[in-house]
């Protein structure tokens, strides 16, 4: 068990910091609406974890991997999703920068801020709504459950530990964009992060939308 469990968590790890969306989503959002926000956005992709490892434990996970209509229902409705995120992050681009942008934020309390509970919601969809991720989870997890345990409480396990991984990785990277926040809040720079991560979603979502299972 415990070499299952050393395995997962080094595998994770890789996963967690290979670049991808919740990175895009969680450093553009650091920078732009500060990093209480940021570290909320990726409590929501990590809960979403918990959700796939849920759904896979109990058998569902493999609907996606055998049923090519529940597979491209969830692909649509991702797709749909960001490509909503990465419009509306390009349509920034035609607003000006607001004067309050430019300061950094303190004293956050993302608890009692509605704005800020949307970001939870924005992370836990995105994970949730990308199919690849249950794909994923399907082919990897069961590769690290060991016979005799409980397959639920295992799996819960592992996706717990996936978690704690992602939300250590969110905290450094909402630290590293802390420590160089009074060059990213500069306009040029903020524009310029919607526009990337905006793109990166577009293209995403369209890639999503047009993939074909065979």
């Amino acid at each position: 068990m415990l070499a299952a469990l050393l395995a997962f968590t080094l595998a994770a790890a890789v996963l967690t910091v290979t670049p991808g969306l919740d990175t895009a989503l969680v450093l553009r959002t650091a920078v732009v609406e500060g990093s209480g926000r940021a570290m909320v956005a990726g409590l929501g992709i990590c809960s979403g974890l918990f959700g796939w490892g849920l759904l896979v434990s109990a058998g569902l996970g493999a609907v996606l991997a055998v049923s090519e209509l529940a597979f491209d229902g969830l692909r649509i409705a991702g797709a749909l999703y960001l490509v909503y995120l990465g419009a509306r992050l390009l349509m920034r681009l035609r607003e000006p920068v607001p004067a309050m942008a430019l300061q950094p934020r303190t004293g956050e309390d993302p608890g009692r801020d509605i704005e800020t509970r949307r970001w939870f919601v924005r992370g836990l969809l995105t994970n949730l709504l990308n199919p690849k991720v249950g794909a994923f989870y399907v082919t990897f997890l069961p590769q690290f459950i060991p016979e005799g345990v409980n397959v639920v409480a295992f799996s819960l396990l592992l996706a717990g530990i996936h978690a704690v991984e992602g939300v250590l990785w969110f905290a450094l990277l909402t630290r590293a964009s802390a420590a160089a926040r009074q060059w990213l809040v500069r306009p040029m720079v903020q524009r310029a992060l919607d526009g990337v991560t905006g793109g990166l979603f577009l293209l995403f979502g369209v890639k999503l939308a047009v993939e074909y299972r065979h």
